[in-house]
């Protein structure tokens, strides 16, 4: 079964509804055990940094996450569900976040020509050996929606990369923790086979 993490966050149902158009056993779930006795594990999210730590910590999740992590079930985090897995974000200066990974979420530049948030369909440059990426090929496209980026403290667990304005660290991989900026659920056959390689890790 594939626990899909709610905690207020939006955008679980489309996760939902990609991993049982995959023939996956999926169930939205704030509850400890449904979480931890899960094949895998997704924190998915749309909004605000402060605002879903607040909300994590609130119903309990940031330790049932922490033992996740560190029983290494396979976890992917999407969107502000990448963000929240690193120390800190520059949207919620004094908020720390789960620090499964180290790095840090900081604000695109502006830039003249360029629209934030960056919205819309970009292509990845893939780490050769990504296991999230197995079978998918590089400069594939998928869709991003985000004001804040991903600066990996460790290039080697950058499993993919955009640009826009700045270089983006768009995927991130380490043992079995996972994580898109990108929404792989909205990113059509290629986002599909993404999510499709982690629920076989």
């Amino acid at each position: 079964m594939v626990a899909i993490i709610d905690y207020d966050a939006g955008n679980l149902k489309s996760v939902e509804n990609a991993l049982l158009h995959l023939g996956e056993d999926a169930e939205i779930t704030r509850d400890p055990q449904k979480i931890l006795s899960a094949d895998r594990v997704i924190l998915p999210g749309v909004g605000a940094f402060g605002d879903a730590m607040a909300k994590l910590r609130g119903y309990g999740l940031e330790t049932v996450i922490q033992e996740v992590h560190d029983r290494q079930i396979p976890f992917l985090g999407i969107c502000l569900g990448l963000q929240l897995m690193f120390e800190y974000s520059d949207e919620a200066p004094g908020v720390t976040g789960l620090g499964l990974l180290p790095g840090k979420i900081t604000a695109i530049p502006p830039k003249s020509g360029y629209k934030i948030p960056h919205m819309g369909w970009n292509s990845l440059q893939i780490r050769e050996d990504a296991r999230l990426f197995q079978g998918i090929p590089q400069d594939a496209y998928v869709y991003f929606v985000h004001s804040y980026y991903l600066q990996a403290a460790e290039e080697t667990d950058v499993a993919a990369a955009t640009e826009y304005i700045v270089r983006i660290h768009a995927a991130v991989e380490r043992g079995n923790t996972f994580a898109c900026q990108f929404h792989p659920e909205k990113s059509g056959d290629i986002g599909l086979q993404i999510l499709r390689n982690f629920c076989r890790i």
